[in-house]
């Protein structure tokens, strides 16, 4: 792997990005076009940001440095077979239905914005939470869902938790520059009123906003690849929605696809909140999609 990029990298993961060198490491080298691939490989990286990776972010997930360590070496190792990637960015403003702003207790207290709140449409008939912003809609919106987190403030947009970390922002760029292929990249979560775990609709569409409601154009350009690898944080929100929402749709428009569909355990991690066991339930619907026909793979498994 003759890269600038080093394992020691990950000691510090707000660092700015090293484009240039990566740049220039990517130019010296010489690698077939990303074009004349004859089996096409897609990537998709789902939310590797700061707040998400990072110990200290405002939202960490438990073991997600490692598994970006493991995504970086994955892409340097595979660089000759990767196609393309996407990357998906979580991006919000500071007002939004699953931030603390948004909720009163009856004391007109808001949430605690340290930690992950559970709040249930019985929270919300009972006048345990009670919506300041957009009311009905907000009871609406969590009775169709049955319940809903409010998360600690993260991924707001010009903060530095909202950046890739940088190694994997590095990786990408050596993957663009060595095989001359155009990074893609999907912004997710600007629409206040509704969550956007997975990257191709929002879990209640907002009907003002086609934003939010499914994206079939980017299905059908990721169908088209013969293998679809995914990665990313959290395995039990923003990917495991993610993958529900493409098999979905494959299964109903392009099933064949579903059989090219595979999903990276060692570099996906869940979150941990007290009173819910998001690992499991995050395994059990995986284990679902395997006899649809994906396959649960490491990073060390060779491409196939």
């Amino acid at each position: 792997m003759n890269t600038p990029y080093r394992p020691s990298d990950f000691q510090d993961l707000y660092y700015v990005p090293r484009t240039a060198e990566f740049e220039d490491a990517a130019l010296s080298r010489s690698f077939k076009p990303a074009v004349n691939d004859r089996t096409k490989i897609c990537l998709i990286n789902i939310d590797n940001q700061i707040d998400f990776v990072a110990p200290d972010g405002n939202l960490p997930v438990a073991g997600a440095v490692d598994d970006a360590k493991r995504l970086v070496e994955f892409i340097y190792g595979n660089l000759e077979s990767i196609t393309n990637i996407t990357t998906s960015l979580d991006t919000h403003q500071l007002i939004h239905i699953f931030f603390p702003i948004w909720w009163r207790d009856r004391n007109n207290n808001t949430p605690d914005g340290k930690k992950a709140t559970l709040i249930t449409y019985e929270d919300v008939r009972k006048q345990v939470w009670k919506p300041v912003i957009d009311p009905k809609w907000s009871v609406d919106y969590v009775k169709k869902l049955g319940f809903m987190m409010v998360w600690p403030y993260h991924c707001i947009e010009g903060t530095t938790g909202h950046n890739l970390v940088p190694q994997l922002s590095e990786a990408i760029t050596y993957h663009s520059i060595a095989r001359y292929a155009i990074p893609e990249t999907i912004s997710k979560g600007r629409n206040h009123r509704t969550e956007h775990f997975g990257i191709f609709n929002a879990e209640v569409p907002d009907p003002n906003d086609t934003s939010t409601q499914l994206d079939p154009n980017t299905l059908r350009l990721i169908a088209q690849n013969d293998l679809i690898y995914v990665a990313g944080q959290a395995k039990s929100h923003c990917v495991l929605n993610s993958m529900k929402q493409m098999v979905s749709y494959f299964e109903q428009y392009q099933p064949e696809a579903i059989k090219k569909v595979r999903f990276l355990m060692d570099c996906t991690s869940s979150v941990v909140t007290p009173g819910v066991d998001f690992e499991s339930i995050a395994n059990d619907e995986l284990s679902k999609m395997t006899t649809k026909g994906v396959q649960l793979v490491k990073s060390t498994d060779p491409i196939r």
